[in-house]
């Protein structure tokens, strides 16, 4: 394993921030647009968090990238990205529907995004404090 990738635990590490950053994608992906989602456009607060699940979705692909071109090969980077984007989908069906669509499931992707940001800061330093 060293001659493919030295650093497992670093990888393992990227692959959980890639996985969380690729399921968050597909769920809020899922509530735009929003004019489209009944159930979420006549809600203040769940537009408010659609927009800000979208934002985290953002800021966890920037630092799943920054912590796996601060740790690993760029060649793992690419593999287990592309394996994450593969599976996230599957992953996804296996949720119960009512955690994937509506407040609910923005409410859990963006608080599963929320502590995978504290993670990767925690984890790799991505910003200096």
């Amino acid at each position: 394993m060293s001659a493919l990738e030295p650093n497992a635990a670093a990888l393992g590490w990227f692959a959980l921030f890639a996985g969380v950053a690729s399921l968050g994608f597909f769920v809020v992906s899922g509530a735009f647009p929003l004019s489209s989602r009944a159930d979420l456009s006549g809600r203040p607060v769940a537009v408010a968090l659609a927009a800000c699940d979208a934002i985290l979705v953002a800021l966890m692909v920037a630092a799943a990238l920054a912590y796996g071109f601060g740790h690993l090969r760029w060649t793992s980077i690419v593999i287990v990205s592309g394996l994450a984007v593969l599976f996230a989908p599957g992953l996804l069906d296996v949720w119960p529907e009512r955690w994937r669509d509506g407040a609910r499931g923005l409410a859990i992707v963006g608080a599963a995004l929320l502590a995978s940001l504290v993670l990767a800061q925690w984890t790799g330093g991505l910003v200096r404090l």
